[in-house]
């Protein structure tokens, strides 16, 4: 990760983890319970929290910290490393009708990237910025929550479940988020 998205302990920040070449993976519910079931272990055992997030079809939006003694920086390396294999195990082990051309797609980036072994499914960082003001933070909440229905998946943002707008609506949500307030 470059200077400018370094991730420092301590702060809130608005996180962004896309698929390599934006690939549309999360389109199937078993794709999208790895990724939330990844979030859950990351909350209880590594100390990720989470203030708002949105998973979409081919990226995940997070504004989130780390509990004091936790390293922001390391749950988001091994969650991703965590999920990528996980991922590249169900597309080989699913009826995926884009399997071949999916594993091409993973394998491509990591022919060509030493520190790679078989497949890269994670672009190279989390795009994070710095929730500087609680102005700046509405606004990454409202946008995370507005990508749905900026997508035309549904009209109002609650009505997304892979999403915390329905925790902020006064719902209960797919995961545990602390509300900001």
């Amino acid at each position: 990760m470059g200077i400018k998205n370094k991730i420092h302990e301590g702060h809130l920040y608005f996180l962004t983890l896309t698929v390599v070449d934006w690939i549309d993976v999360f389109t199937r519910p078993v794709y999208r319970h790895i990724i939330l079931e990844s979030l859950k272990f990351c909350q209880e055992k590594k100390g990720l929290e989470i203030y708002a997030w949105v998973l979409m079809s081919n990226h995940l939006h997070l504004i989130a910290s780390a509990k004091e003694g936790a390293n922001l920086s390391d749950i988001l390396r091994d969650f991703k490393k965590f999920t990528s294999r996980s991922i590249v195990e169900a597309i080989k082990q699913e009826n995926e009708s884009r399997k071949e051309w999916m594993l091409y797609r993973f394998q491509f980036p990591a022919n060509v990237q030493s520190k790679v072994i078989h497949y890269k499914f994670w672009q190279d960082g989390n795009e994070a910025k710095e929730i500087h003001s609680n102005e700046f933070l509405q606004q990454k909440i409202d946008y995370i929550h507005q990508n749905p229905v900026r997508a035309e998946w549904v009209q109002e943002p609650e009505h997304f479940i892979y999403s915390s707008a329905r925790d902020y609506a006064g719902g209960k949500g797919l995961i545990e988020i602390i509300l900001a307030d």
